[in-house]
């Protein structure tokens, strides 16, 4: 659905202004490459905060809290 929007507007933008479309369309593939480290690092910040919750909650995991115990 994204691709499709983006598409969409990048037509309109070749009929308003065909230089700037055409321009877009050149530096798209250069502010990708620019932007996709700070993706690979949101990505591993992201995985080292689940980690940190994951051993923080993990004694909780053993021990059964939150869970229905049965006392009866």
């Amino acid at each position: 659905m994204k691709l499709l929007l983006l598409t969409i507007c990048w037509c309109l933008l070749l009929i308003l202004c065909w230089p700037l479309a055409l321009l877009v369309l050149l530096l798209f593939p250069l502010i990708w490459l620019i932007c996709l480290p700070f993706r690979i690092a949101g990505t591993v910040v992201q995985l080292v905060f689940r980690l940190i919750f994951g051993l923080l909650m993990l004694p909780f995991r053993l021990f059964g809290y939150g869970r229905c115990q049965g006392h009866g």
